[in-house]
């Protein structure tokens, strides 16, 4: 089963929860199918088997049907009460940065604001800035945001030596100069369906509501350099959490631990691996979190991404306005936002 939460073209109706008809035919409404669901998916999670059973009921009935035409798909959950993270859990991302495989999982979260859906606009935030330093034949200055650099350069037109640090960059235009390190990171993600503490890791998948796409955007600047080189700040900037397009079931995957996952840049392949290379799967974390905290309906966990992210490139390459980021899981489907 997949299940999706959209709101009408129109704007009329608010937020609701479907189920995917098959072969891409549409969309059930549950509301409209029985007026007692609720409107969110979360609420929707925490009926628990109630709701099941229900979207069950109105796939096979296949009434209240919208064309996909008709509809906004948004975030397959929003406003979870936990966004948790796993940071180095796949052996090849660890091999590309010569970093030893972690003995247990590494967690680390965004706050819920983060989220965003899956044809949204990612938003470059100016808060994630590189300072530079020009030099042309004069003293040098340090310019730290975009416009400050165009003002300068708009009054001259020698080349530039731009020092970032240790490294100079010799450039012939500064017009279009990306000063920002916001990267991406396709991720398989999933989705609490119950409440639960200190879960048994043989019991685990049956506390899994779906899994989904994400892309777990990062600004290495404050996650790297700054706020004490704690991750949270450069992970959880607003429309820094893609999630999307649907929730799909566990028992509608052949085997979520082994399926090609890619993430896309202006359509050229930046990231191509498979869900086998991840070091703690899905059981493994559900029983290490839920040492520490209850889990609840809702509750979003990105599971780690594949090698290919732009940072560890030679030189860096980071998303600048205008690109169109693609991460795409097998089964499960992609989500598509352009940069803004």
């Amino acid at each position: 089963m997949r299940l999706v939460q959209f709101c009408h073209r129109g704007g009329e109706g608010g937020v609701r929860v479907g189920v995917e008809q098959a072969e891409g035919q549409g969309v059930i409404d549950l509301k409209a199918f029985d007026p007692s669901m609720p409107s969110t998916m979360r609420q929707f999670l925490e009926m628990g088997q109630e709701g099941m059973d229900c979207a069950k009921r109105a796939l096979s009935s296949g009434q209240h049907m919208v064309a996909w035409s008709d509809i906004r798909l948004l975030s397959p959950v929003t406003g979870p009460e936990k966004v948790v993270c796993v940071g180095m859990n796949y052996k090849d991302h660890c091999l590309e940065q010569n970093a030893p495989i972690p003995e247990e999982p590494i967690i680390f979260s965004k706050f819920p604001s983060s989220i965003t859906g899956p044809s949204d606009d990612i938003l470059l935030p100016e808060e994630s800035q590189v300072s530079y330093k020009l030099t042309a034949g004069h003293p040098t200055m340090t310019l730290h945001t975009t416009e400050e650099l165009l003002c300068e350069t708009d009054s001259r037109s020698a080349c530039w030596n731009i020092e970032n640090g240790t490294n100079v960059i010799h450039m012939f235009t500064l017009f279009g100069l990306n000063l920002q390190e916001v990267d991406w990171e396709v991720e398989l993600a999933f989705v609490i369906g119950r409440k639960g503490k200190h879960i048994k890791e043989d019991e685990a998948l049956s506390y899994v509501a779906g899994f989904t796409v994400a892309n777990d955007v990062s600004a290495r600047d404050w996650q790297m350099k700054r706020n004490g080189k704690q991750w949270l700040l450069g992970k959880t900037f607003d429309t820094f959490c893609p999630l999307g397009p649907a929730l799909v079931s566990t028992a509608a995957l052949k085997d979520v631990h082994n399926l090609g996952i890619r993430c896309l840049v202006n359509g050229a392949t930046v990231q191509d691996s498979n869900t086998n290379q991840m070091i703690f799967r899905t059981e493994k974390l559900i029983a290490w979190v839920s040492q520490f905290v209850t889990l609840c309906p809702g509750d979003v966990f990105l599971t780690g991404t594949p090698p290919g992210v732009g940072v560890f490139r030679n030189p860096p390459v980071y998303l600048k306005r205008g690109d169109v980021v693609e991460c795409q899981i097998d089964e499960i489907g992609s989500i598509r936002n352009t940069v803004m």
